[in-house]
């Protein structure tokens, strides 16, 4: 029993999402019987009434206290998260004892990157990120709403079994010679064919990447695009999950299935359940039913139905936002076109463009930049000459933003608004009538912050996106096609190969009583490890019975007890577990693999965001703080987690663990990109 609700401090509803039992235990809590002629309210109306009381608390204590509560258990054992970003509460609940406290923190930070990805600079202002999540048209905010709510089941889907999004990392298919062929062909044929069309109107592919289910097979960027990180990668690959999720075998099973076969020497698969289709149809020898609906319900579903989303257009790209690290400098919700070009069921190619006019974003953020460090030194008691002082003078901020609003003009792009809140700011900042540079240019630097998200908005918003500005239908089929002419004699390999990416039988001679490991280059973002997907027919090599789903639940436990000791500042975990070893390392090294002295690292508070590297990047702040004292070598990070027999005397196991590390490097040593 599962909710995810997002609203403003005065208690407005921004956007929710809860699963099937929530949506259930709501209607009993908050439904009028029938009996007694009432009519069932609108479920988004019985949420307000459940939240309210919370989130009108929550603003109280934060005015009169200065400081909210950040979770809480109610009596019959629900948990509550809560994390104030700006002007919107963030509220994650669980009610089934399936999520802790850190998982639905994550969730909250995840949502977060997503709104992020999805919206760009609009998420710096309040009220535009208001307008965005809730606009006033119900089909548009539907819309929006049915999107997010599916990323959100796509990521939980993808953690509960993917160990990719369990420690967040990219797992690659590790076949050299196709992944070098592929993307030679990327550079050489596709993207250069691409680029060089006049039916690119005016974009230009900066990434082109190949996914098999979420592993990615080639990698390549254009010599001017910048690095794709890690973060923004896997958010990525969750918008290309929901899109085109993959297709799974459906002889699966589950340990309730197992435990009911009466003959416990002989492993079978059972029939698969009927699908939602087979269940609600009825054979010719059955009896008709009848149900009876209230008129006003059935006018309800028949309404929700009228609003459910059509299908997106493959050929319309999604817009994205991203980061950048260019000459220019830094920019961190840079916009891009994202397109999804499936080639067969579970591998897809993806193409990220540059869209025209992104010079745009980029004045955009270094305007929002001067502007928040000019309101940062006003409220800190700084004024005149004091406050103007800066990367980024506020004199040079007026003759760029000036020339900024003439060439936005040119270019046909409404900014009545922007240019009377920035007269209003001229007039008060620099003429003798004026106040100057005081703390009385506050509300005015805000507005001009919210004009210029505004702007940024019309600009780039995903309601730009489809028409004459995208790659010509044409050329995506040629692209479409090219590919799959290359990986046509491949395809099948690839899927099987997806699932059984690393085998443990090739460690077992090598590493007698090893059950499983996983093994992460935190610099680079990537992932080695043997399968335990257990929701698809391959399963793991631990088959598919209660020992492998034991397992897999022993690994997910490991992850998130390292993650509270890595929170602490421990490095290294042994922890002894019935019949199990369980072993973590976090180390550093050199470009060379020589392994460098083991420093205390900081202790991360409570109210943190979560380790990882999706909804934030912990171990590219860990890697600053590191290389702190090796400025003159590049400094790598490393983590392996190691299952082994209890049987299997302790020093054995370390001496396993460091083998491993040493075999396990030269294979991530074959570049990403």
């Amino acid at each position: 029993m599962k909710c995810l609700l997002v609203a403003t401090e005065s208690a407005e509803v921004l956007f929710y999402w809860a699963d099937k039992d929530f949506e259930l235990n709501i209607q009993e809590q908050y439904g009028v019987s029938q009996e007694e002629g009432g009519r069932l309210p609108a479920f988004e109306d019985s949420i307000n009434t459940l939240f309210a009381p919370i989130l009108i608390s929550c603003s109280t204590m934060a005015d009169r206290l200065g400081d909210s509560y950040t979770s809480f258990c109610t009596e019959n054992n629900h948990v509550y998260v809560l994390h104030q970003f700006e002007e919107c509460l963030y509220i994650a609940v669980n009610g089934d004892g399936e999520e802790s406290e850190e998982d639905l923190k994550r969730k909250i930070y995840v949502l977060k990157k997503l709104t992020e990805i999805l919206f760009g600079m609009v998420t710096l202002s309040s009220p535009l990120l208001r307008k965005q999540l809730r606009p006033q048209d119900t089909e548009q905010r539907n819309r929006i709403w049915k999107k997010l709510q599916s990323l959100l089941e796509t990521y939980s889907r993808l953690r509960e079994h993917d160990q990719s999004f369990l420690v967040e990392a990219v797992e690659r298919l590790i076949h050299p010679t196709l992944c070098e062929q592929c993307i030679e062909f990327l550079e050489r044929k596709l993207v250069q064919q691409i680029n060089s069309s006049v039916e690119r109107a005016g974009e230009e592919v900066l990434h082109a990447f190949i996914l098999v289910h979420t592993k990615l097979l080639a990698f390549y960027s254009s010599r001017n695009a910048s690095t794709l990180t890690s973060s923004d990668l896997l958010a990525l690959i969750i918008m290309v999950q929901d899109v085109y999720p993959s297709t799974f075998d459906p002889d699966d099973t589950t340990p309730e299935d197992l435990e009911n076969t009466s003959a416990p020497d002989v492993y079978y698969t059972p029939e698969p359940s009927p699908t939602d289709q087979d269940s609600g149809r009825l054979s010719s020898d059955s009896a008709p039913v009848f149900q009876f609906v209230d008129p006003d319900i059935q006018m309800a579903e028949d309404s929700l139905q009228m609003l459910e989303v059509p299908a997106p257009d493959p050929m319309t790209p999604s817009r994205v936002f991203l980061e950048a690290t260019l000459r220019e400098g830094f920019f961190p919700m840079m916009p891009h076109s994202l397109y999804c070009l499936p080639l067969w069921p579970s591998i897809t190619l993806v193409l990220l463009t540059k869209v025209p006019n992104s010079q745009v974003a980029m004045s955009v953020y270094e305007f929002l930049k001067g502007i928040t460090n000019l309101e940062k030194r006003l409220n800190e008691g700084l004024e005149g000459a004091a406050a103007s002082r800066g990367q980024s003078t506020v004199h040079e901020l007026r003759n760029k933003l000036d020339r900024f609003i003439r060439v936005l003009a040119s270019m046909d792009i409404q900014t009545t608004h922007l240019q009377n809140v920035w007269t209003e700011f001229k007039n008060k900042a620099f003429t003798r009538s004026g106040p100057g540079l005081t703390r009385e240019l506050l509300p005015c630097c805000r507005s001009l912050r919210s004009q210029l998200c505004a702007v940024y908005r019309r600009c780039f918003s995903a309601e730009c996106v489809g028409g004459a500005q995208r790659l010509a239908p044409a050329l995506q089929e040629r692209a479409q096609s090219m590919v799959q002419e290359k990986l046509m004699d491949w395809k099948d390999f690839l899927l099987v190969k997806s699932r059984r990416n690393i085998t443990m039988v090739s460690y077992l001679e090598e590493f007698p009583g090893l059950v499983h490991f996983i093994y992460v280059d935190r610099s680079a973002g990537q992932m080695i490890a043997p399968s335990l997907n257990l929701t698809d027919g391959a399963a793991s090599e631990l088959g598919k019975g209660p020992l492998a789903y034991f397992i897999k639940n022993k690994v997910w436990s490991l992850v998130a007890t390292t993650r509270r000791y890595l929170q602490k500042g421990y490095t290294t975990v042994t922890q002894r577990d019935g019949d199990y070893y369980f072993c973590y390392f976090l180390w550093f090294e050199n470009e060379t693999g020589y392994k460098l002295e083991v420093v205390d690292i900081p202790n991360i508070p409570d109210d943190s965001a979560p380790i990882g590297m999706l909804a934030c990047d912990y171990y590219r702040k860990l890697l600053r703080f590191y290389s702190k004292n090796h400025q003159s070598e590049v400094v790598k990070c490393y983590e392996l987690l190691t299952v082994h027999l209890g049987v299997i005397p302790t020093e054995y196991v370390l001496q396993h663990c460091s083998q491993l590390a040493r075999k396990l490097w030269e294979p991530s040593r074959v570049p990403l990109l």
